[in-house]
């Protein structure tokens, strides 16, 4: 689409922002990493002095962030001020994502069980989304919302039974595969991309069954290919770029996002520098660029933001949590699960974005939109009801 005429002031622009219904189809540390207290800050001090792994301190971090809700005014205020000033209604947070498979299981049902506690510990403001009735009472009763999705499907395993079992939790977004090949099929970093191996049609069947989205963000291109022609219900790109401006093996192709469009899914777009850019340097303009390019491949019915970033580069980890940078990763000698070679996938701190360090600068996404000439209505779908129409289709 052309450059039009800023359709609204900057000023104009934050109003409607915390205005709306705002949603953030991928926003994966919501409940793991959006506090970060002098106390856990001790704690990793603490650990890295006796030279233990960001691995293994992450799960008491996440444990912590719950007794700290709990326990503290001062952090209870911290996390919910990071919401306000955001201005997002809801948050798709993932509560399994890529790590050794025999851990998954574990990892998904503590990671939703902390959720669940953070969720009942700030009732007054928080809803736990099941269905679209939570998203619209979120919005109107000035509260935010947290869906529960993943970013993989480790935590299955072979056991088809527990995606209903993760459903009856809370589940109602799932990403096929991360960067790697897994039972389902291939990642978009995998050193050969095939598409959904034969368990990965079925887990696709039990999904629609189930009524929670299949999201292709990290797939195989393939993958999403055969997701597409397998599902019964619109499929979603939780948070991706487009690969005809980035190149990014992150990224999508115009094909396959178009045809998720034509079948009536959704695009999310992010605001990860790499992802968007092959520059260090990444603006704002260019987050404005993939939007408008999106909306030319799928319409304006089809596009939304999933930023996929919620604290600064410098904590290597995309939450608030900051780690020393002495303090390795895994182990000396461990498999790296994510798939992801920094420099080749432009993830290194060289890579920043001008005007999103934090959740706190959300805002910002809308004020660029409105400059970049989005009208009021088009705002409206792409900060919240286009991911809220799908969601209706699909999850009810």
């Amino acid at each position: 689409m052309g450059r039009r005429k800023p359709s609204l002031t900057p000023e104009e622009a934050r109003a409607l922002h915390h205005e709306v219904l705002v949603i953030d189809s991928q926003q994966p540390p919501i409940t793991s990493g959006a506090l970060f207290t002098p106390r856990m800050q001790q704690l990793v001090s603490e650990y890295a002095r006796l030279g233990r792994t960001r691995a293994e301190i992450q799960p008491l971090l996440e444990a912590m962030i719950v007794r700290e809700l709990r326990d503290s005014a001062e952090a209870r205020e911290s996390y919910l001020n990071l919401w306000r000033r955001a201005g997002v209604t809801v948050a798709c947070g993932t509560f399994s994502g890529p790590g050794p498979i025999s851990q998954a299981f574990e990892q998904a049902v503590r990671r939703i069980a902390n959720a669940h506690a953070i969720v009942d510990l700030l009732t007054d403001h928080l809803v736990l989304v099941r269905e679209a009735a939570d998203i619209e009472r979120a919005h109107r009763e000035g509260k935010h919302g947290i869906v529960i999705d993943f970013q993989d499907t480790l935590a299955f395993g072979d056991d088809l039974d527990r995606i209903e079992l993760f459903h009856n939790l809370g589940l109602r977004m799932v990403q096929l595969t991360y960067n790697l090949q897994n039972l389902v099929g291939d990642g978009c970093t995998e050193r050969y991309q095939g598409g959904l191996t034969t368990f990965g049609l079925e887990v696709v069947r039990r999904l629609n069954d189930l009524r929670i989205l299949v999201d292709i963000s990290h797939c195989s291109e393939q993958v999403g290919w055969d997701a597409l022609a397998v599902s019964t219900a619109p499929v979603v790109v939780s948070h991706s770029a487009a690969k005809a401006l980035s190149g990014h093996p992150r990224a999508k192709s115009d094909e396959l996002a178009r045809a998720v469009a034509e079948r009536g899914g959704y695009f999310g777009v992010v605001v990860v520098p790499g992802f968007l850019s092959a520059h260090p340097h990444v603006t704002l303009e260019d987050f404005v660029r993939h939007v408008e390019h999106m909306v030319d491949v799928c319409g304006i019915d089809h596009v939304g933001i999933g930023t996929d970033k919620i604290g600064p580069p410098s904590s290597r980890t995309g939450s608030l949590i900051e780690y020393p940078p002495e303090m390795p990763a895994t182990l000396p000698g461990s498999f790296d699960w994510t798939g992801f070679r920094p420099e080749e996938h432009r993830l290194t701190p060289d890579y920043r974005i001008e005007g999103y360090e934090t959740f706190a600068d959300w805002p910002n996404l809308t004020v660029a939109l409105a400059q970049a000439g989005f009208t009021e209505e088009e705002l409206r779908k792409l900060l919240g009801l286009n991911f809220l129409r799908v969601f209706r289709e699909v999850v009810g």
